[in-house]
């Protein structure tokens, strides 16, 4: 099969190749996915997974991307939930081969059903950004109606969608961003947009939860607003400060059916 591989950190994008691989084998409770979408983020090539294993032992050349829609094509011992012929979406693990091949293997649990009516290309857009807000929301942040989000990055694929998902759960939206992500943030449905250019974050006030995705001084600025008893939620690394009396979450994304299921519902019914 058309692979494309990386081996050496220092060479970013550029060192990326497309090779011919050997088609994988389904082990136990694996499926094997023909790819007929990916997504891959550059970030990836900072990861220390994409090229080590879990002993620190070097795993190149190594297929990056982890998000994908295909059909599968073969099951692995004990495999359940899934089918031969069937659609899927999902995120693969991040010490395995990725997603930027003809062919995947993948745990079965890492993946949903995509329903005839979802695109393959959507499919495969859905994996990170939503599993990051749904789990950094709902899972980790523990969100409820009536609760004040800040959120930012709201008009990116991940804040926009925390954005999306707080709404839905009943929640006052405040959404940061540069001048020109406006109308796209309030678009997404935030109740108040900050523009982290012009406006002082410091005048939102106190929040009952921040969603993270800068670090730095932004973040510092963000953990100072979080009321007792909030919390602080961060995908842009260890907090550098953290809420005076309140929670800080810094997770890493894991796939799920049950939640991917959930997101997928939720483009089909256009929330």
């Amino acid at each position: 099969m058309k692979a494309i591989v990386v081996t050496d950190q220092a060479a970013g994008t550029a060192g990326m190749k497309l090779v011919e691989r050997p088609e994988p084998r389904a082990a136990i409770n694996d499926v094997v996915v023909q790819v007929h979408a990916s997504g891959f983020t550059w970030d990836e090539l900072t990861w220390p997974p994409t090229w080590t294993d879990r002993l620190d032992r070097d795993r190149t050349p190594t297929i990056p991307g982890h998000e994908l829609a295909g059909v599968v094509t073969a099951l692995g011992y004990g495999t359940t939930g899934l089918s031969v012929g069937q659609r899927v979406f999902g995120l693969t693990d991040w010490t395995r081969d990725g997603t930027l091949a003809e062919y995947v293997a993948v745990e079965a649990r890492n993946l949903a059903p995509l329903p005839g009516d979802v695109d393959f290309t959507v499919g495969a857009s859905l994996p990170m950004p939503g599993l990051t807000a749904w789990q950094g929301l709902i899972v980790h942040g523990r969100l409820w109606a009536g609760q004040i989000v800040l959120a930012h990055g709201a008009a990116g694929v991940v804040g926009s969608m925390v954005t999306q998902l707080a709404r839905e759960a009943g929640a006052y939206v405040i959404g940061t961003g540069r001048a020109a992500d406006r109308q796209a943030v309030l678009d997404f449905g935030a109740n108040e947009f900050v523009d982290l250019e012009n406006d002082a974050l410091e005048d939102v006030g106190e929040v009952d939860l921040v969603f993270d995705v800068f670090g730095g001084d932004i973040g510092k600025r963000s953990a100072a607003l979080i009321r007792a008893g909030g919390t602080l939620v961060t995908i842009a690394g260890p907090a550098e400060a953290r809420p005076a009396s309140g929670l800080t979450v810094d997770f890493v994304v894991e796939s799920d059916r049950a939640q991917l299921g959930e997101i997928v519902q939720r483009v089909r019914d256009g929330r």
